[in-house]
């Protein structure tokens, strides 16, 4: 066996994991300037969309577990950014929704990430990071 098929470099799921944790760094270092985290950065794109999630929804969505959402939310409504409001369909559930202050906050930090994303594709042909996108979107469950 080669040195090159046994190498654990050459299973996708590295070639994910090596993707992610330079897309990840390359986020963290955008959003900094904007004093705000990837995950609450991915919080604030799901309530810009409009809809009203519960806890369990926006988990999901923004892909963090709800014990972390927990302590991610109580951070962003002392900062202003969010606001929960009993659900009006379901008087257990909690509905998060952003403030005007999340609002005009999201729009300064949206232009960073899709100069950033701009940045990826421009790393990319412009098909193959349409291709990526859809390839990525076959392996996420």
């Amino acid at each position: 066996m080669s040195e090159q098929t046994s190498s654990f470099e050459s299973h996708i799921s590295y070639a994910v994991a090596a993707a992610h944790r330079s897309v990840n760094q390359r986020m963290t270092a955008q959003l900094k300037k904007h004093g705000i985290q990837i995950e609450a950065w991915r919080v604030m794109e799901c309530l810009d969309a409009g809809k009203r999630l519960t806890m369990g929804a926006l988990a999901s969505k923004a892909l963090i577990n709800p014990p972390t959402l927990s302590k991610l939310v109580d951070r962003m409504v002392s900062d202003g950014l969010v606001h929960r409001q009993i659900s009006q369909s379901d008087q257990r559930e909690i509905n998060l929704l952003l403030t005007h202050l999340g609002r005009i906050r999201m729009l300064d930090i949206r232009k960073d990430v899709e100069e950033q994303d701009g940045a990826l594709n421009g790393l990319l042909e412009t098909e193959d990071g349409a291709l990526l996108l859809k390839l990525l979107s076959k392996i996420t469950v």
